[in-house]
Formats: structure tokens, C-alpha cells, sequence
């Protein structure tokens, strides 16, 4: 099977021209964050959100703990938040470092999770997760 090498990385090149690429951690994570905005600002505007998650592909059941039940999608939860400062490790102390944000860097993200519940149990399936099993469906 012949093989591609690209930035040090092996692509196979297979009979059906699907070239596997390799990204950074840091560049999969930004273009996973790109696809949850996107989906997420989909589904805000979506008039039909029910339909909007069918052709998304979003399961409307999925398999409790232990594969006893199945839990049912009941909830989509939206939340937004502001990052206003950071926290991080002290060099030789317990205590964090903090830095406050001035306001030109303070920033927003809105985060979706997907509520399934049964008689036993309640998942939450945050959309990033969601949308990292569908392109690596994809990928295959």
C-alpha cells in the first residue's frame, strides 16, 4: 500500500483516494472547537431543532450503564461562560497564580451537552465529544 509522508507524518494512501491525515492535539482540539460553534450555532437557529439533530445523526437513544437500559435524549443543555482570568500552578507553593483578564481578553464560548436519561440513570454527551466519534466515523 503506498504511503505519503508529510510533515513527518504517514498518510495511506488507499484504494479509494482517502488520504488519512495527522494533526496536532492543539490544531484537532481548535478545529473540533471551529465544528461544536458551528453546530451549536446551527441548532440555535434552527426552527425544527428536533430535525436539526436527526441529520446531525445525533442518536436519540444510546446504551445505559452496563447495557441494561437505554437512556432516551430528553435535554439539550446550553451553557455560556466567560473566561475572565487564568489559574495556574505556583512555582514552590500550593497556592495558584492567578491573572484577572483585562477586558479586551476576556472571552465567551457557549458549551452543549446532550441529556439522556432512563429510570436509573442521567448522561450528559458534551457536543465536542459527540462530534470527535462522528469525524473519526468518518475518517475510516
Amino acid at each position: 500500500m503506498p504511503h505519503d509522508i508529510v510533515n513527518g507524518h504517514i498518510g495511506h494512501n488507499h484504494a479509494h483516494d482517502h488520504l488519512h491525515s495527522h494533526l496536532p492535539p492543539e490544531d484537532e482540539a481548535a478545529e473540533l472547537q471551529v465544528l461544536a460553534t458551528q453546530f451549536i450555532d446551527g441548532f440555535v437557529q434552527a426552527s425544527d431543532k428536533t430535525a436539526y439533530l436527526k441529520l446531525a445523526g445525533v442518536p436519540f437513544e444510546r446504551p445505559g450503564g452496563g447495557g441494561k437500559t437505554a437512556l432516551k435524549l430528553v435535554d439539550v443543555s446550553l451553557t455560556t461562560e466567560w473566561q475572565v482570568g487564568t489559574a495556574s500552578p505556583s512555582f514552590g507553593s500550593r497556592e495558584l497564580s492567578y491573572l484577572p483578564f483585562p477586558v479586551e481578553m476576556v472571552s465567551e464560548r457557549t458549551n452543549m451537552a446532550l441529556v439522556y436519561v432512563s429510570m436509573e440513570e442521567k448522561s450528559l454527551l458534551d457536543i465536542r465529544e459527540f462530534l470527535s466519534h462522528r469525524k473519526k466515523e468518518h475518517e475510516l
